[in-house]
């Protein structure tokens, strides 16, 4: 994931020229056989599977080696930053980064209290349909039993398969599974300040581990392991990806696949990966004929989801379009994601202390909104270093879950009405995100006024979802002159008083309201419109 500098990053690296890398020329490619071919006339056959465009709402561990010093993002990058507020504290508690740096953090992280079947029945129990565990980030550590990245968590810090771990326990508690990979074009330009030096104080000029080589590894704890295949640096700064880069990001991404059966791949990029960085599309278009063709391998059919972002309408209709931390102004033809996280990515212990998690609340209308334009919600819940959420996400989760238990017919299995909502916060909708910070929720506060429709998937029945909970007569103008047969609230058994005029479906409110959040009314349109 991306914190603030990502735009600035991401505009020099659109700047490159095009690489000389060209995996056509080659014969790397093995991908499996079936109706995909890598390229995007093929893709674009691609029919998003029901279990997703069902499931409506994910739960994401975006948990690795960066959660060791929980002090939140990109930390294997920002300890190489002098004046850093994190190069500061690693050189507190680790030492400095020319002996100390980002391998040292990894030796250090043990995930004792790594929990996966607790953990993903407690998400299942709270609402979640499928799971998501981040497989490898920009800091290029493989959270599997990796065979072409020595560099992973089988071999070193919690010496444990995580990603078996995590896969096994979804198909246990019947959650759908899916991979994040965040290391293609990233991890090539993001891990360059490794390479760099302090221009001042006793160790000026002293290099940063990341031009260690596997011969300076003697006698040290990583000896026989080479540093270069971790931090990726053994290029000048600002160089494209070489070939060896680009086929082993490729083979790596294809073992996570072929070896744990994800439903759901999220790749970290735009379009296909290392694409800002201009390296041929063959590694990803490839990549993504494999996917589709071994899902209809295992399944019958293609079951498989590939999220990727900053995508042109053709793009979309290829793989999923994901929409980190924002929204969509309206629905959108193609099913969606919004990922977005309650705190920051990797967790950071002051978030905790501060207690300024995105609330259950503001969880629960974002939902509402995002699937009555077609979208799914995917909400990372930060893990500490030793694998569990802390005590504020525990309660944040149970309170989501308690809200879906009620409402969750509104939400799961259903389909975009003809509009999507209506009130005060449709008013000059746009569209936003890729890092726009929390622009998936409501700036404002949602009213009463403020409803988002969706239907079942035979189109029978509507939903109609109240972002906050009314005192007063709800009038939803969208209903005028429907013939209604019937209106009854999810989760109370008073009797619904409502009556329909010209302008409106008028409904009174109940005495005791089944949510202090948001409601939805279960409408019977008595003739379809």
């Amino acid at each position: 994931m991306k914190n603030p500098i990502a735009s600035r990053l991401l505009a020099i690296c659109l700047l490159s020229a095009a690489a000389t890398v060209s995996a056509a020329e080659t014969n790397f490619f093995s991908i499996a056989d079936g109706p995909f071919k890598p390229d995007w006339n093929s893709l674009t056959n691609y029919q998003t599977p029901e279990w997703f465009r069902d499931a409506k709402f994910g739960i994401w561990a975006h948990w690795g080696s960066q959660c060791q010093p929980e002090h939140g993002d990109w930390y294997a990058r920002n300890m190489y930053l002098p004046g850093n507020g994190v190069y500061e504290s690693h050189l507190r508690e680790y030492g400095h980064p020319s002996t100390n740096g980002f391998k040292d953090v990894i030796h250090e992280w043990k995930a004792e209290h790594f929990d996966p079947d607790k953990l993903l029945k407690f998400y299942k129990d709270n609402g979640a349909k499928y799971f998501m565990a981040l497989a490898v980030h920009c800091d290029n550590f493989d959270n599997w039993n990796s065979k072409f990245q020595p560099w992973n968590s089988v071999n070193l810090g919690p010496q444990k398969d995580l990603i078996g771990g995590w896969a096994k326990a979804a198909r246990k508690n019947g959650l759908r599974f899916g991979v994040s990979v965040h290391n293609g074009g990233w991890t090539w330009r993001w891990y360059e300040p490794s390479q760099g030096a302090d221009t001042n104080g006793p160790l000026a000029g002293v290099p940063y581990d990341g031009k260690l080589t596997k011969a300076d590894g003697k006698d040290q704890w990583w000896d026989g392991l080479d540093p270069q295949q971790l931090y990726s640096q053994n290029h000048a700064i600002g160089a494209k990806p070489d070939r060896a880069y680009c086929e082993n990001f490729y083979q790596r991404t294809k073992q996570l696949w072929d070896d744990y059966h994800p439903d759901m791949v999220y790749f970290d990029e735009m379009i296909v990966p290392m694409h800002y960085l201009n390296v041929d599309p063959a590694y990803g278009l490839n990549l993504y004929a494999h996917f589709y063709n071994s899902s209809i391998q295992w399944h019958g059919r293609n079951e498989a989801v590939i999220t990727a972002k900053i995508l042109e309408p053709m793009h979309r209709r290829a793989i999923t379009y994901d929409i980190e931390r924002g929204k969509a102004a309206g629905i959108l033809p193609q099913p969606w994601q919004t990922d977005t996280c309650l705190g920051q990515w990797h967790y950071n212990a002051d978030v905790f202390k501060r207690h300024q998690y995105l609330p259950a609340a503001s969880v629960i209308r974002m939902l509402a909104d995002i699937v009555s334009k077609n979208g799914n919600l995917m909400l990372s819940v930060p893990l500490q270093r030793d694998g569990q959420p802390d005590a504020d996400e525990i309660k944040i989760v149970s309170e989501i879950g308690a809200w879906l238990k009620v409402n969750g017919e509104a939400i799961y299995a259903t389909r975009p009405w003809k509009i999507y909502g209506e009130g005060p916060s449709t008013v000059a909708s746009v569209e936003k995100g890729e890092f726009d910070g929390q622009s998936a929720v409501q700036k404002k506060p949602f009213t009463p006024e403020d409803i988002r429709f969706t239907q079942s998937k035979d189109g029978r029945t509507l939903y109609a979802l109240a972002l906050n909970v009314p005192t007063n007569e709800v009038q939803i103008k969208s209903l005028a002159g429907k013939r209604i047969a019937g209106v009854k609230l999810l989760g109370s058994e008073e009797k619904i008083k409502w009556r329909t005029e010209t302008n409106a479906l008028l409904i009174q409110p109940v005495t005791n309201w089944p949510s202090e959040i948001a409601v939805a009314w279960k409408i019977t349109v008595a003739k379809k419109d």
